[in-house]
């Protein structure tokens, strides 16, 4: 198979790693930015090294991508459901993006391969999706909310009778702890949900028989990753540190605190690529609700909660469409 398609299907995955960068920069530092832990240059620089690191560590998720979702022959037209996919997956962050809201990169990029996949008449395996994909989507979110909740009530207990400015001040110093620990656990996700869909392109193009990730793949994924977080996502993180509510630096501690500990969980021990969005915006809500449920801003919430239900019939239709488009062009 001539080189040339694989390497149009890997430049369009490496653009969808950097529309993930930015688009998901901000789940990674948006709290430490609200509370003032951290300037945002030095957030996003900080973001970025540990999204670098994070990617080397995520080969269970990278399997589940490659070879969980979606089974492909090879062939040109499997190589034109990739990119479809892709397709989907950064028109719907981009979208999303336009207009502040913090939707789900994965599902984006879950959708896509789906609907490419349906419209193509390629084979889903849907328990693979159910397993790993619907019920971690269902269940990180409540975690995170439950968790959040918890872990919020037991800093409060704990610090009842500390004095609240030098309390404030060493949370808003252990939130360079967490940004980093939210930041390494999106490289551990996004980082290897892109390597896994590589890996893809290359199976089908006929260059690689088994999924192991190439060394070059690890690299190239994690530096554009990094490039992308750098380059930053205002509107999301205005959205996600400020109009969700009003935190402070033990909130965001513990909102931080509780979706990297969800995030390295689903990656490392089930290998289940979960949403970075959902965990963190739930964990935000969970500690929030620990002022008074009436704090969090539920009309925000309930813009976000519908973007999330848009996401996979959303990107699906696009990648579907892009699909559709292409195919007479290789019949």
């Amino acid at each position: 198979m001539e080189p040339v398609g694989v390497v149009i299907v890997i430049l369009m995955a490496m653009g969808f790693n950097y529309t993930n960068g930015f688009h998901d920069a901000a789940n990674a530092i948006a709290t430490s930015v609200s509370t003032r832990a951290l300037t945002p240059r030095i957030a996003l620089a900080m973001a970025s090294v540990f999204n670098l690191i994070g990617s080397f560590f995520g080969a269970k998720v990278a399997k589940t991508v490659g070879s969980g979702i979606i089974s492909l022959p090879p062939g040109t037209e499997s190589l034109v459901v990739v990119f479809a996919a892709l397709f989907g997956a950064i028109g719907w962050n981009l979208f999303t993006w336009y207009y502040g809201l913090p939707s789900s990169s994965s599902q984006a990029l879950i959708g896509g391969l789906v609907g490419a996949a349906l419209a193509s008449g390629s084979t889903v395996l849907w328990p693979g999706v159910w397993d790993k994909i619907v019920i971690p989507s269902l269940v990180s979110p409540v975690a995170g909310f439950v968790g959040a909740y918890v872990l919020m009530v037991g800093i409060l207990w704990a610090f009842r009778r500390g004095n609240p400015t030098r309390v404030n001040r060493g949370f808003r110093m252990s939130q360079s702890v967490s940004a980093a620990a939210m930041a390494f656990g999106h490289g551990i996700q996004d980082g290897a949900k892109i390597m896994g869909v590589v890996v893809l392109a290359l199976q089908v193009g006929g260059y690689q028989t088994t999924d192991t990730i190439p060394v070059w793949v690890f690299f190239m994924t994690a530096a554009v990753l990094a490039a992308g977080t750098y380059s930053g996502g205002w509107r999301i993180m205005r959205t996600l540190g400020r109009r969700i509510i009003e935190l402070d630096p033990p909130r965001g501690f513990a909102a931080e605190s509780t979706a990297s500990s969800i995030l390295y969980i689903a990656a490392i021990k089930f290998g289940a690529p979960i949403s970075t969005t959902h965990v963190i915006t739930a964990s935000i809500m969970g500690a929030g609700a620990t002022k008074r449920m009436r704090a969090v801003r539920w009309g925000v919430v309930g813009d976000i909660v519908s973007g999330w239900i848009l996401t996979l019939p959303g990107s699906s239709l696009l990648a579907a469409a892009c699909f559709l488009l292409l195919r007479p062009l290789f019949a």
